[in-house]
This record gives C-alpha cells, structure tokens and sequence, in this order.
C-alpha cells in the first residue's frame, strides 16, 4: 500500500494510507542505509498486524526542503507577523530566496493585523509590487482565514518563518480543536519562544496537507554559482542584458543596470542590499570547495 509519512516519533513512522494511520517501523536495510523519511514522503508500507506496518519502499521526491525539512511540498507559506516579533527581512529575503532556487511557490503570509504598527504596514505592498504573493491575516479576529483556507486546500503546504509569529495560532484558526501549543513573544530581546518541536503534517478538513515545523532564524543557503543568485530577485529579472559587461555581478561595476536602478529607487534598498549578502555567501561557498 502506498501512503504519506506524517511525522516521525522514536522509532515509529506514523503513515496515513487508505483512510487510517498506521504506526511503522522501517525495513531493516533503510536502517542500515541510515536513509533519513520525512514529513510528506510517499512511502510503500506492509501491513504486519491490526493497524501497524513496515515501511518497504520510499518514493522518489518532487521537492525536498531541508528546513524545514519536509519532502514533496508544493507551496511556502512564509509568515511573518505586522509587529512582534519585529520581522526580520533579511530573513523573509532568505526565505523568498530558498524557495526560487527549489522552485516552489511561496506565500508570504502577513500576520497579527489586529496589532498591526504603522511602520510596517507598508511591507505586503511592496512585495507585492516586487511580484510576490501576500495575504493580511489576523488568527484573533479571524481576518484573512477563509482566503488562507482555499490556498491551502487540496495541495502539500509548509509553513514557514521565524518563532513568535503566529504559525500554530494561524493553523489552530484554520482547523479548530487542533489545539496546536502557541507561545508568547520574549519581553526581553522581543524574540520568539519554539512551541512547535519537530515537523509533522496536519490533514485538512477542505483536502491537503499542511506542515507544521518548528521555528528558525537563520538558514544558509544552496551550492549554487555566483553568476545565478541574481535570478532569484524577480525584480532583477527585467534588467538582465542590460548592464554593459555580460559578466556584471550587479556590485560595484560601472554601467551596471541594477545599481542604476537602486539608486533611481526602482528597487527596494535593502532588497539590494540582501542580494550583496546572498551573493557574498555563494562566492564564500564556491571557495570552500575549490
């Protein structure tokens, strides 16, 4: 029987198939392998008793995040929230970044309208002029629920972002008696306290799947080449061929279109400025393996 891995606990991998959830354990020679099963593999399991299995085969993967680490997710769901934790851009940046370069769509979920500060209430917009996709939650007023609802219906979603920020609040609003444990942001340092533990996927009432996965702060990013972190900044993306050396890395070369554009405001400074960031990393990557 074919079934998805919800969540790992112990030695026992809890798989739904067929309308019920078994507890499996594995083949021995996947223990032998060291193979690591994740959160959202399609898996091909043996029943061996009344509601207990053994995991026989594992599926090839059509995505597979390492953090968080689940496998064959089709949507991002980044969520930050409008005041505490303040959010931290470089790593909504980082986050947006990640899932271009595994091509998966990504969401960025804007939460805690309710207690939304002014100085941020800027942020969906310009990303959303960028090209990204945004939606204004609120999990206390409920505002923004019924459209979070239906983007995650019938598909294998992720939630991702920062501690704090509302994940389990927003997915006990979307599925009540979920009871998924919340924390209250730090007082001191304004950060927020882990509630979720490990990965694991959540069945949705409207079809589909979400994973809940505990919270980061900072994620270091793939082997790719220099030459294609650009790529990943949409907003870079109309300006390609257009600076006057091919080679150009968009820093400090003359004739460059991107830095003529940051300077004429037509894209956003510290999107810039992440890109220097980003970019520094991959070369420093490309290095340490030369």
């Amino acid at each position: 029987m074919e079934g998805t891995l919800l969540r790992r606990y112990g030695g026992f991998y809890y798989v739904e198939s067929e309308g019920r959830v078994w507890t499996c354990r594995l083949r021995g020679r996947f223990r032998l392998q060291e193979t690591v099963f994740l959160p959202g593999d399609r898996v091909e399991i043996k029943p061996v008793g009344p509601g207990e299995g053994v995991i026989e085969d594992l599926k090839p993967r059509r995505t597979c995040l390492k953090r968080p680490a689940v496998a064959n997710v089709e949507q991002v769901i980044i969520v930050f929230a409008l005041r505490e934790p303040p959010p931290d851009l470089e790593l909504l940046d980082r986050l947006l970044f990640l899932s271009g370069v595994e091509d998966i769509e990504a969401v960025i979920v804007w939460n805690k309208a309710d207690i939304s500060k002014q100085e941020y209430a800027g942020l969906p917009e310009l990303y959303q002029q960028i090209g990204y996709r945004n939606l204004i939650t609120s999990a206390h007023t409920g505002q923004g629920i019924d459209e979070l609802k239906a983007l995650l219906a019938g598909r294998l979603s992720t939630f991702a972002g920062p501690s704090g920020v509302g994940k389990s609040s927003l997915l006990n609003a979307i599925q009540p008696g979920l009871n998924l444990r919340t924390g209250e942001v730090s007082s001191k340092g304004g950060r927020g306290r882990h509630t979720t533990r490990q990965a694991e996927l959540i069945r949705l009432p409207d079809g589909g799947w979400v994973a809940d996965t505990p919270g980061f702060s900072r994620l270091d990013l793939p082997a790719i080449t220099r030459e294609e972190v650009a790529a990943y900044f949409p907003e870079m993306e109309p300006l390609r061929g257009r600076c006057r050396y091919a080679s150009c890395l968009h820093r400090k070369e003359p004739g460059c279109a991107v830095v003529a554009a940051v300077e004429a405001g037509l894209i956003i400074k510290h999107r810039y400025e992440h890109y220097l960031t980003f970019l520094a990393e991959v070369i420093a990557g490309e290095r340490s393996f030369s």
